[in-house]
């Protein structure tokens, strides 16, 4: 039987998971000659043998992802080429790290079931290894320097590998076959733990890690280097060092995320679904926002205002050793940072800065190339809803029907900030930076974009940003671009990132709703239904304008708001209840004059503010110390079982449809005095914004037909009205689309930018 030869470039994940190896067991499966290589777009694999052979082959390896979850085939381009003689073996070869780089980057992944059974395994020589790893689980972008995927572009290069791992590393039949941070307690990274000066006072692995369960269980407060970055620890059951690692990292009342060893230890404190066992157990291993047990025994301070806790489950084997030491329930696990600063992930900078917050640091001597913070994940519709998008999924690339000519940089908003590279159909957002008002995420924005732009190899020639003259991100593409500057519109690019998710091309009704946004008219909107593609977009209506005085205080100071609406409406708040909102009735005249002579004022369309004047009426607080403070309590409050709704009104000005609202804020004020319980006024809140939601898009289906309705913006991280609009959408034959495997708040702006450039420049 003659033999033929077949050369086939795979592109997508597939580096730094096994593939070669798997690729190497179907070769000699199949009786397969050839060899399999690592290159910077992806795998070259050419295989030689009997056609029927090479055929079943090819049919397993478009298929790997049923073998090997980790693995995503993007492309396979198969080629028919001569077949060589003297040919006996399957090998793989060395990579080639010459030409163009488009190979994805795997996210770091968390133990996998085997090395977690190896780890507690007296009689394995990696037992209570902190450092375990194989091909499926284990380290990846927060170590990788440059493409390809080799241990030599690694932080593990540091680290030569002993007789007995290179052994298991060159074995066709280990798991550990070319797992390329392989390690040891012999030849790999160790941990130690040291004071706040930095001196070591234990380098014994077993004392470290039973030494630092002791201390936290005492009441210290620990840093302990993880994968990404440091975490600061603490007992989640005491009070009293919740508290003190508040005032010590300058964190007032933002709820803390926890780390527990179990699900049946989670599930003492939060409820937890099957849907949110499945997440929480997921390989990306992302804090999942749970329900609230009552009465628990986690301290109050942790969580306060909301109804839910942030859980996740170990995701290092350092993680599982320090939850297999008695009596450690649950713990903070809050990102190591003072507060609103970047995750800090070098070992120098870890002494010079957390010294005055830890009482002790459990170090390793495993460099963090890239720091990458937890991602955060809410369960709405009964499916999983990054609410911040890092570790576990970053730099997997988003692979889009548009193919862009030239390479693309997106800077993203300045909150929540991301930033997108588009390098031909590949669109691949950074990891969560923070807010750009922040001097030093500004510096770490700029560090990641450089450390992105090489690992990728991209050199983009049109920049895009956002409308907002004063956004730094929108001033650095100013001063950036190389042939194009675009500018995109905030609310648009909400809508564009929901396209670009669901890799769909056509014009959708946009329902996008947020804190802030610069509107083509100058005016911050924040309220909008839109009918957009990824060509243009035509506002079809938005909350009716009012105005807000004070700049960024009015994201903070619920009065605001509400004294603007009060102007618009011309309606009184009761007197007890201002005085209970804003007690200086000096200080409410001042804002008073503001409005009444349009100084220092802006008109905004804003539904973020909205919630915040709803949530003080209601009685729920007076100020956001972080960022949607008040919206949280507001939903937290809210009582499910109700489905009554305020009056509202839909009114046509200049061909664009206004929402008024001004019956509905007297209405809230009534109840308020009536003493109407206030889940019953933030349930009855929450449905007037999904009815007249649904009230526009039935007006913009009635004018163009489109059946299709695109939802994003920060205002639907609320999984109380995010359910109840979509519930009222589809019961009106809508077709609902949403961010999922992206945040909707302003962490999707880039992907929306991104992908309306690609679209913009594939135009001329």
């Amino acid at each position: 039987m003659q033999n033929i030869r077949k050369k086939i470039t795979v592109q997508g994940q597939v580096q730094g998971i096994g593939f070669r190896p798997h690729v190497f067991r179907l070769a000699a499966e199949y009786n397969l000659t050839g060899f399999v290589y690592n290159f910077t777009q992806g795998v070259i694999i050419e295989i030689q043998g009997s056609e029927e052979n090479a055929e079943k082959f090819i049919q397993r390896l478009k298929h790997a992802d049923k073998e090997k979850p980790l693995i995503k085939i993007i492309s396979m381009d198969i080629n028919n080429i001569a077949a060589v003689g003297d040919e006996h073996y399957f090998e793989i070869k060395h990579s080639q790290a010459k030409g163009t780089v488009s190979a994805e980057v795997t996210a770091d992944i968390a133990t996998c079931k085997d090395c977690l059974r190896e780890l507690f395994d007296k009689n394995d020589f990696r037992y209570r290894y902190p450092f375990i790893n194989c091909t499926n689980c284990g380290p990846r972008y927060s170590i990788i320097k440059t493409i390809p995927y080799d241990r030599p572009n690694t932080t593990m290069s540091a680290f030569a590998m002993c007789d007995k791992c290179k052994q298991q590393y060159e074995n066709v039949e280990d798991r550990r076959f070319h797992a390329q941070p392989v390690a040891c307690p012999v030849c790999g990274p160790k941990i130690y733990l040291c004071d706040t000066k930095g001196k070591i006072i234990e380098d014994d692995s077993n004392k470290v890690i039973s030494e630092t369960a002791r201390l936290l269980k005492e009441g210290k407060i620990a840093a302990i280097k993880g994968l990404g970055g440091f975490h600061l620890a603490c007992d989640a059951e005491n009070d009293e060092m919740v508290k003190q690692l508040r005032l010590r990292k300058m964190r007032d009342d933002k709820p803390f995320a926890m780390m527990a060893g179990s699900i049946e230890k989670i599930r003492r404190f939060a409820d937890v679904d099957e849907k949110a066992r499945e997440i929480l157990q997921s390989i990306e291993s992302p804090i999942v926002l749970l329900p609230k047990k009552e009465p628990n025994t986690i301290a109050r301070s942790i969580a306060t205002g909301v109804n839910t806790f942030g859980f996740m489950l170990p995701y290092t084997p350092l993680h599982h050793l320090i939850f297999a030491e008695k009596n450690i329930n649950a713990l903070v696990m809050t990102s190591g940072n003072i507060s609103d600063e970047p995750l800090i992930c070098k070992d120098d900078e870890a002494i010079k800065k957390l010294a005055e917050i830890a009482d002790v640091f459990l170090m390793h001597n495993r460099e963090i190339y890239r720091q990458v913070d937890d991602s955060v994940v809410n369960i709405i519709n009964n499916e999983p809803v990054l609410l911040r998008r890092s570790r576990g999924f970053v730099p997997q690339a988003f692979i889009s029907k548009i193919s862009a000519d030239a390479d693309i940089f997106a800077a993203g908003a300045d909150l929540k900030n991301t930033f997108c590279f588009v390098k031909k159909n590949r669109l691949i957002v950074s990891e969560h930076i923070g807010d750009m008002e922040d001097a030093s995420v500004y510096k770490h924005w700029l560090s990641s974009i450089e450390h992105l732009k090489n690992l990728l190899d991209v050199k983009p020639s049109i920049f895009v940003c956002d409308l907002h003259p004063n956004y730094f991100s929108s001033q650095y593409a100013k001063k950036a671009k190389k042939d194009k500057l675009i500018e995109v519109q905030h609310h648009w690019a909400h809508i564009a990132s929901v396209l670009a998710e669901h890799n769909i091309d056509e014009k959708v009704i946009g329902l996008v709703a947020d804190g802030t946004g610069y509107g083509t008219d100058g005016a911050i909107w924040g309220c909008e239904c839109l009918i957009a593609s990824l060509d243009e977009f035509v506002r079809f209506g938005h909350l009716a304008y009012y105005l807000l005085a004070g700049g960024d205080s009015a994201a903070k100071e619920a009065i605001r708001p509400i004294m603007g609406l009060m102007k618009k409406y011309n309606f009184a708040v009761p007197q007890e209840i201002l005085d209970e909102i804003e007690p200086d009735k000096e200080k409410r005249f001042a804002i008073q004059q503001q409005i009444e002579k349009n100084i220092n004022t802006v008109q905004t369309s804003s539904l973020g503010r909205l919630f915040d004047a709803a949530s003080a009426l209601c009685g729920l607080g007076s100020r956001n110390n972080f960022e949607a403070q008040l919206p949280m309590a507001l939903e937290a409050m809210a009582n499910k079982r109700v489905t009554e709704c305020y009056p509202f009104e839909l009114k046509k000005e200049n061909r664009i449809t206004i929402i008024e609202i001004g019956n509905m804020l007297e209405d809230i004020a009534a109840d308020r005095i009536g003493k109407v319980a206030k889940g019953v006024i933030s349930a009855k809140f929450h449905n007037t914004i999904a009815e007249f939601f649904l009230a526009l898009a039935r007006l913009a289906k009635k004018e163009t037909a489109i059946n299709t309705v695109a939802v994003s913006g920060g205002v639907f991280c609320n999984k109380f009205l995010s359910e109840r609009l979509t519930e009222l959408l589809q019961n009106d034959g809508f077709n609902v689309l949403s961010n999922r495997l992206l945040p909707a708040n302003d962490g999707g702006i880039s992907l929306g930018q991104a992908i309306i450039a690609a679209r913009t420049a594939k135009k001329g």
